[in-house]
């Protein structure tokens, strides 16, 4: 018998309410670390606040109300004190890329700079990773000095393209092995070609969760899951 990874990150019955509107409704769940864990839902099922819960980038939004306990690595971030250490542990990539006014490579090497690292050969050697991670380094690989911005309006339509999407996802399953992964996707199919564990969650509650030879098949323990998935509604 396998035995369970341990925990990563464990949420005990968290509500969200932006003023007086209760957006997440007292979920519970746990990911396991080194694992990809799916998170699909409709538009508007707080799929997206969810995440800034755990990474406490929700502190940014005014009238944001937090209850409940969310722990990494079984700490308890709301009694994080340094929130910005919390933030470097447990990255968010926005679905709109956003550069700062500085080179591609300064871009890139702008956090490893910021962390204290100023070897240019490591440096150098950080960049091209990080950029073949991406699948963008053959892209962009003679263009380094031009405007990290210019690079954010180029590459958004490659976004959606199948070919780059394949690669990334290669590149995602890699990374399993060394990091945790949350995706939250409106890509069902993305989800079932990814994630170990996938999470149904639906106007801040949780439909259904589990493997996803159950979440994906004829028979999912709930039937609302089960029209998601094949699109009959959503």
């Amino acid at each position: 018998m396998v035995e369970p990874k341990p925990k990563k990150v464990e949420v005990s019955n968290l509500r969200l309410s932006y003023g007086k509107k209760e957006v997440i409704h007292g979920i519970s769940f746990d990911i396991r670390q080194s694992e990809i864990f799916a998170i699909i839902g409709p538009a508007q099922s707080a799929k997206t606040s969810l995440l800034k819960c755990i990474n406490r980038t929700l502190d940014f939004v005014p009238g944001a109300k937090v209850s409940g306990v969310i722990k990494v690595d079984g700490q308890d971030v709301s009694k994080m004190k340094n929130v910005y250490e919390l933030r470097r542990k447990i990255g968010m990539v926005a679905p709109l890329p956003v550069g700062l006014p500085l080179s591609i490579y300064d871009n890139v090497a702008f956090a490893p700079r910021a962390a204290g690292m100023r070897n240019k050969r490591a440096l150098d050697a950080l960049v091209e990773r990080c950029l073949t991670q991406a699948a963008l380094w053959d892209e962009v690989k003679d263009r380094l000095d031009s405007l990290g911005t210019k690079l954010c309006l180029d590459e958004f339509s490659i976004a959606i393209d199948p070919v780059t999407t394949m690669r990334i996802e290669e590149v995602l399953k890699q990374l399993r092995e060394k990091i945790t992964i949350i995706l939250v996707t409106n890509l069902v199919q993305q989800a079932r070609r990814l994630a170990d564990r996938t999470m149904f969650l639906w106007n801040g509650e949780i439909v259904e969760m589990g493997t996803n030879d159950v979440m994906f098949s004829e028979h999912p323990q709930n039937r609302q899951t089960y029209e998601y998935v094949n699109g009959i509604f959503g």
